[in-house]
């Protein structure tokens, strides 16, 4: 089969142009989430890697109880990842994580807004909830933001995601009708009630519903259409749908391909479909945030912790293909932007392929998001060009703030590290646990 009749025969959703809304910053999704969730009448279903207790987190919060305070018909329910909710920030030492706080404010407002943790892996190490895409009565909230700050702009810092507003109720209640599936299973539990089952006795659930993921996909009637459609993919573990829908996309460019990911990792079999795109002549755009743009970066004046290596490990790997690829570069066939706003960081990870495909990810295209987290992805096909000016609005955004890198050097060397980044580095080798630890990026 090939990749373009591969990709025809995906189940999707017929939509028209104007159902599809990009918003144009994190300021902008936090008033649209807030409005809805002001405004809905009939459910409200929240998914993200987690919500977090701080302002933004609260505000959320709030909005959410206030809803089914004026609606109590309202079905209301917000799904996080399971062990990502009952701990604290990483370096932060022991704390009760947002679990706590979950229960806290619903004995404040003794009201039923349904907080449920999936836990996808029996360690969070090996696997999270990685899954994207609210609903709000018809609407489908797409972006790769977790609930936080820093995500949502609360104050002078943000993270640069995507933001999409689909409007179909087709999709909408493929979603919610697949969380629903999710949280049948006897793995998941209620994180704002009291005496939650301990996660050691959960293992053979959890590795009960990880098989049950593994067959599923979003239910769907997908009648023959010629026109714009929506495709949404689910994939865990290995060869999933998304990991193959991935590459055959890939495969499928035949003019132009743009990747972004925050975290230059690429599993092997994504990173060997650009090498052939290069090879038959497929113009090709990476944008990657900076080191100092990566949510693990730790500035050399402040105190050293092993995950501030991470920026620099994506970085060597960076620098490692451009170098293979310098003659690409050099013929300007490979486009490499480097996104930097400098206090801010960077989140975005998507796929464009010539003029026709789209892909909303929260996928970080590495050896975690293809081998180990649930991951989920809507992609975008329009044959016939009627979504052009706001995809290539966004990409615009998304430019903003990058750096175009003309020649290899311009990344610097492994030597120009920090000394205890090349320390650390180098025991790693002594070690030889960097192909493991390449995998659960």
């Amino acid at each position: 089969m090939t990749a373009d009749s591969y990709l025809a025969q995906l189940p999707g959703v017929a939509v028209g142009a104007d159902a599809l809304e990009v918003l144009a910053d994190a300021a902008s999704y936090r008033e649209a989430l807030l409005q809805r969730i002001a405004t809905a009448t009939r459910r409200i279903m929240l998914v993200a890697l987690y919500l977090q207790e701080d302002e933004a987190g609260q505000q959320v919060l709030d909005a959410l109880y206030q809803a089914k305070a004026a609606r109590p018909e309202l079905q209301i329910t917000v799904v996080v990842d399971w062990f990502r909710a009952r701990r604290g920030l990483l370096g932060g030492g022991k704390q009760p994580g947002n679990a706590a706080w979950y229960q806290a404010q619903r004995q404040l407002r003794g009201l039923d807004v349904a907080i449920h943790g999936v836990p996808v892996q029996t360690r969070e190490l090996f696997g999270v909830l990685h899954l994207k895409g609210s609903v709000i009565d018809d609407c489908v909230l797409y972006t790769g933001a977790s609930l936080n700050n820093v995500y949502l702009h609360r104050f002078e810092r943000y993270r640069l995601d995507r933001y999409h507003l689909l409007h179909s109720p087709a999709l909408a209640d493929a979603m919610v009708a697949l969380v629903q599936r999710i949280l049948a299973s006897d793995a998941t539990a209620r994180l704002d009630l009291p005496e939650a089952p301990d996660p050691g006795s959960l293992r053979s659930k959890i590795r009960r519903l990880r098989s049950y993921l593994r067959n599923q996909q979003y239910a769907l009637q997908s009648p023959a259409f010629s026109g714009l459609r929506v495709i949404p993919l689910l994939g865990i573990g290995r060869g999933n749908l998304l990991n193959h829908t991935l590459c055959t996309l890939v495969r499928a460019a035949r003019g132009e391909l743009v990747l972004c990911t925050p975290y230059f990792n690429l599993p092997r079999m994504l990173l060997r479909e650009v090498r052939l795109a290069l090879a038959r002549g497929v113009q090709v755009e990476l944008i990657v945030g900076h080191r100092t743009a990566n949510d693990f970066y730790i500035a050399p004046d402040q105190p050293f912790s092993a995950s501030g290596v991470l920026p620099y490990l994506y970085e060597d790997n960076l620098r490692a293909f451009v170098r293979r690829q310098a003659k690409a570069i050099a013929r300007k066939q490979l486009k490499l932007r480097v996104w930097n706003d400098p206090g801010h960081t960077f989140h975005a990870k998507g796929m464009w392929v010539d003029q026709r495909y789209s892909l909303l990810t929260g996928n970080n295209f590495n050896p975690r998001g293809f081998n180990l987290d649930l991951e989920n992805a809507l992609l975008i096909d329009d044959p016939e060009g009627a979504w052009l000016e706001p995809r290539h609005r966004e990409l615009e955004g998304i430019r903003r703030h990058t750096q175009l890198i003309e020649h290899p050097a311009e990344l610097g060397e492994k030597g120009d590290h920090p000394k205890k980044v090349r320390t650390f580095l180098r025991r790693l080798r002594y070690t030889r646990l960097g192909p493991l630890i390449k995998r659960v990026l």
